[in-house]
């Protein structure tokens, strides 16, 4: 039997994902209580408003997201994002993670999903300092290994340290998408599994948060 195993964070009212973007406000545009006046009696409907930055929750980056003229979330292919034949990389514990840590895997063509461990601190005020992230010797790598996503279980895939966003850059900059803010990698085993994590089509937007999970 297939097993089905959710990677996403919850999204709710007032979460902070990213220190300096403002949270979600997630409320009624019609209630159940003032719908009953619109439909016959016993019949109630409730219609929601969401307001919020597209990087919200556990979200995709394509390569809008960095790059002007690149590929929006309408843009881009299923084939992209769904049914990815996907690695589990365990690097828990490391905050600089370096291109050692992909040689020698089969990961061409493949969804790499880095576990941290970091997704403990989800909703902390630990989750945005010292979080672990790539370098660019290890994106540049996955990019001439040609994998088809990555993903990671931290605040960002990058040090956000300084001003430079090399992984995001060379990633997107190839068609890689990027994954991040997951959560649950320690439940998925090495390889042997496919990875879904699929945005709306939505034109002139490089990120939204998506529903992640790993089917065995």
């Amino acid at each position: 039997m297939q097993k089905f195993i959710d990677l996403s964070h919850t999204i709710f009212d007032g979460l902070i994902t990213y220190k300096g973007l403002p949270a979600p406000i997630i409320c009624d545009y019609l209630s159940r209580e003032k719908s009953k006046g619109i439909y016959e009696e016993g019949t109630s409907f409730q219609i929601g408003k969401i307001e919020m930055v597209t990087n919200t929750g556990t979200y995709l980056d394509c390569p809008f997201h960095r790059f002007e003229h690149g590929k929006d979330l309408s843009q881009i292919a299923l084939e992209q994002c769904a049914g990815l034949d996907a690695i589990t990389i365990n690097a828990k514990g490391v905050t600089s993670i370096g291109k050692e840590y992909f040689s020698g895997k089969e990961i061409r063509n493949k969804a790499v999903l880095v576990y941290t461990g970091w997704a403990k601190y989800w909703n902390t005020e630990n989750y945005f300092e010292g979080h672990p992230f790539l370098t660019e010797e290890a994106a540049i790598y996955l990019r001439d290994c040609q994998v088809k996503l990555v993903g990671i279980d931290s605040h960002n895939i990058d040090d956000t340290t300084g001003k430079t966003r090399p992984v995001h850059t060379t990633l997107l900059g190839d068609e890689i998408l990027i994954v991040e803010h997951l959560c649950n990698l320690e439940l998925l085993p090495e390889c042997g599994y496919q990875f879904s994590a699929v945005p709306p089509k939505i034109e002139g937007a490089g990120t939204f948060a998506v529903r992640a999970y790993a089917r065995l």
